[in-house]
This record gives C-alpha cells, structure tokens and sequence, in this order.
C-alpha cells in the first residue's frame, strides 16, 4: 500500500510514496487515481508523489508512465496540472501557483532540488 502523508507535513506538501513497495505500473496508476480522490475529497490543492528516477539513468517506468497518466488526467479536466520535480522551483510559473494556495508548499523539502524522482500535482 502507498504510503500517505496527508495533510501537509512539516517537510511540506501532503506526500504520496507509490514507489515503496515497487509496484507495477497499473498497480501504481490506480494508487494515483485513488490518492488524488482522496486528496480533492479532504480539499488538498497540490499532493507530491513519489515514483523514484529509476535505476537506469534515464527515468524508469514508474516515473514515465505516470506522468503521462497525469497528462491525460490534465486534458480530461480530472486535474489542473502537474509538475515535474525537475521544474519544482520558485521561478516556474505553476510552482508559483502552488506556492500561493498550497499550506506548506515552501517548506516541501524538494522544491528548488531538481529531483526528478517526485511529480507535483495540482488537482
């Protein structure tokens, strides 16, 4: 099972771990969709997730295969965005919106790291 931590910690924004018990990527796919339920019932406007970098160097299957579900949840209207970690920055246009309406968003421990192993979520 994910690990969530919801509401926002201390480190920052409410954090879903999909990567803990590696699982596949469908099995990923249907935590993401049950968290972001959970979050928009619980009226959370951003949630990290954590899916990993992969092993490869090149960003493993987890990390791709999400973000793409995101970006199809984002044409369907199901979300408003997202952000890849790489992007997580005080500079980035959307990061500045969740930096606005998120509690805790400028404390999250991997903003402005360029860590590409989380993926910002707007719902």
């Amino acid at each position: 099972m994910a690990r969530r931590d919801l509401p926002p910690t201390e480190e920052g924004l409410p954090t879903v771990n999909l990567k803990s018990d590696q699982p596949t990527l469908v099995e990923a796919r249907a935590r993401l969709d049950a968290e972001i339920s959970i979050a928009k019932s619980l009226g959370i406007v951003a949630l990290k997730i954590v899916h990993g970098y992969g092993s490869s160097g090149r960003g493993g299957t987890l990390r791709r295969g999400l973000r793409e579900s995101l970006e199809r949840r984002t044409r369907e209207g199901r979300i408003r965005g997202w952000i890849a970690g790489e992007d997580w920055e005080i500079f980035h246009s959307r990061s500045r919106d969740v930096l606005a309406e998120a509690p805790g968003a400028d404390r999250d421990i991997d903003l402005g790291r360029g860590n590409a192993g989380v993926t910002i979520v707007l719902l």
